[in-house]
């Protein structure tokens, strides 16, 4: 791998090598199944197969939300996909996301499974199975603007995650001009964020919805200094007020907390959940953390 100028890409390009840095023992230019791994089914009408990244926390925010509301039909289980030791290449997996990325969700309520992959469309499709965090389509206007950011989410996070972070942290080498062109995109981001929410309490306008809770693990854990080691100080971050007022509000939702610590494997114990108990017992595993403010 080079980082100077003087690289001239060859007329077909060829996977001769290992790429991607730390990732590079996952990453392939091929789909499909590496080998053969059905997944987990437990007892609950929803499957998630996931891991607790900003991708994951997405799903799992909302179903605690859900269940906060008393949509019982929202109990899940979830099951980590360990995507680093190439989980995600399993049979199984690939049946329910043929991308082979973490989040997928398997429906089991119906007569029939349901798969469901993609984080937005995992949201999108709960927030109406539910009736619950999207505007109605009678609210033509609301649900233009939470359907517009969500969308925002989905096209802009790459930029972030594979762009930014890539470059900044695990990239095996420094590449200036990388470095430099993902936190341009970055910090234009977060201007757009800012001036939106300048002018509402969340994306959306009023009502939190599922627009807040995409977007939210990944800029609102840059803001906070969660992501990518220094990121916000690099990114002067701090300087972003109407994000970090956000920010700082959806972090105190206890739904918001309980959802970032299913499926997470790094840390504290106590910091992390995997297969979703009953909901009883769920409480009893986080009420002190939540009562710490964690």
């Amino acid at each position: 791998m080079s980082s100077s100028s003087d690289y001239a890409p060859p007329k077909v390009w060829a996977w001769n090598k290992a790429s991607g840095g730390q990732f590079a023992s996952i990453n392939r230019p091929i789909a499909g199944p590496t080998h053969d791994k059905e997944l987990p089914v437990g007892r609950h009408p929803l499957q998630l197969y996931s891991l607790g990244t900003p991708n994951g926390q997405k799903v799992t925010i909302l179903l605690e939300e859900l269940l906060a509301l008393g949509h019982r039909g929202a109990e899940y289980d979830a099951w980590v996909i360990r995507i680093g030791q190439g989980e995600q290449f399993g049979s199984g997996f690939v049946a329910a996301n043929p991308n082979s990325k973490i989040p997928a969700l398997v429906d089991r309520s119906g007569s029939k499974p349901i798969r469901v992959f993609e984080s937005g469309a995992i949201l999108l499709y709960l927030a109406e199975k539910f009736g619950a965090f999207v505007p109605k389509a009678s609210a033509s206007e609301a649900r233009a603007e939470c359907l517009s950011w969500l969308f925002w989410q989905m096209g802009s996070a790459p930029y972030l995650g594979g762009g930014f972070g890539h470059f900044y942290v695990y990239a095996p080498s420094k590449i200036e001009y990388a470095i430099d062109r993902f936190a341009m995109e970055t910090k234009r981001q977060l201007d757009v964020l800012d001036r939106r929410l300048a002018e509402s309490k969340y994306l959306a306008g009023d009502d939190y919805t599922i627009a807040d809770m995409a977007v939210w693990p990944w800029y609102g854990g840059l803001a906070k200094g969660v992501l990518y080691g220094t990121a916000a100080e690099f990114l002067s971050a701090q300087d972003y007020k109407n994000v970090q007022r956000w920010a700082d509000a959806i972090a105190a939702r206890p739904s918001v907390r309980r959802g970032r610590i299913v499926n997470r494997l790094q840390g504290d114990p106590a910091q992390q959940l995997h297969e979703r108990p009953d909901a009883s017992d769920f409480e009893l595993r986080t009420q002190d953390k939540l009562a710490a403010g964690s």
